[in-house]
């Protein structure tokens, strides 16, 4: 199942933009704003954005079959990816648009307090989807110091999804604040449509920054080296363990991690000792590691004749074999 962390943080993004999407409306159409209709706009898609972070959460659910053997977890990464092209393409496409428009065909605005009044509940609800994005992020990356490698080190494209999306909210808001206001201020309109034109790029930033880390989920980002360190350091504390080799890693999804790693065993060892240290290197990093979800250890057979040298990640050597390895995740 989804973990309850992310499906709360979507619900609680689809709650506030969905709110705010009609007030910034109203208010856009009754005082003639620019900046505030584009700000509709930008919650309208954010609305739409959580909706199909919803229907990722659940398609990468489904159970392994023939077709995907490990599974569907990255279809979540799939439509972290469609929601990326949707800020890009509806929300900063529509927002540029609507501010380039405002500025051929400028109108003064009407009484901006309505917009005041929606700019400043837009903050409220905004700022605390941001606050329960940012701390759900926190608790899945402990040990970051930043926010930004918080969000690099993030498998959870539902999390920074939606901490993408408020951040970018907040500062949208902010520049509708000033573009509105200095447009009653100054009595220009072209404030109000240069806002709408700034909020549309960044709306564009962000999707960008989206897209490159849904990219590097997609394709296949490994865990990061605490992690790959930390299942070396594992493995190589078993007795009969003489080498281990830098472990290779997959995400398939937020908990959905595989694992092979190649272990060079005591001469000494001999089979039916070897199948028992494989047995408790398994279990040791399962213990330590829960959202390891496969695991696959290649034992180095413990007889057998000159070997052929595979340069590994961590810049050792690795042993090749000729003889089948052994091959061990959740069925024996």
């Amino acid at each position: 199942m989804a973990s309850a962390p992310a499906k709360k943080t979507v619900y609680a993004a689809i709650g506030a933009n969905l709110a705010i999407a009609a007030t910034k409306f109203v208010a856009g159409a009754v005082t003639g704003s620019s900046a505030m209709l584009s700000e509709g706009i930008h919650s309208l898609v954010d609305t739409g954005n959580g909706l199909l972070l919803l229907l990722g959460l659940r398609r990468s659910q489904q159970p392994p079959d023939t077709s995907h053997p490990f599974g569907y977890g990255k279809e979540l990464y799939f439509w972290t990816l469609i929601v990326a092209i949707g800020i890009f393409a509806v929300g900063g496409g529509m927002s540029f648009y609507e501010g380039v428009t405002h500025l051929l065909h400028p109108h003064s605005l009407h009484d901006p307090l309505w917009n005041y009044i929606v700019l400043g509940c837009a903050l409220v609800f905004e700022g605390t989807s941001w606050v329960i994005a940012f701390r759900e992020l926190r608790s899945t990356t402990v040990g970051e110091h930043s926010l930004w490698r918080a969000v690099r080190h993030s498998k959870d494209p539902t999390i920074f999804t939606v901490l993408y999306e408020d951040s970018a909210a907040l500062l949208g808001l902010l520049v509708a604040f000033c573009g509105i206001f200095f447009g009653h201020y100054f009595v220009n309109p072209y404030c109000d449509g240069a806002a709408s034109i700034i909020i549309g790029v960044i709306l564009a930033v962000v999707a960008v920054l989206l897209a490159y880390e849904s990219k590097g989920l997609l394709v296949g980002e490994g865990a990061n080296p605490y992690l790959l360190a930390s299942v070396r350091d594992l493995a190589a504390a078993d007795p009969a363990v003489e080498r281990v080799f830098w472990p290779l890693t997959m995400y398939f999804g937020p908990q959905q991690l595989l694992l092979t790693v190649q272990v060079h065993f005591r001469h000494d060892a001999s089979a039916a000792q070897v199948e028992e240290a494989v047995d408790r290197i398994e279990a040791a990093i399962r213990r330590r590691h829960a959202e390891i979800r496969w695991i696959f250890i290649e034992a180095e057979a413990v007889s057998g004749g000159r070997r052929r040298g595979i340069p590994t990640p961590g810049g050792e050597v690795a042993a090749a074999t000729t003889q089948p390895p052994v091959h061990h995740d959740e069925i024996h």
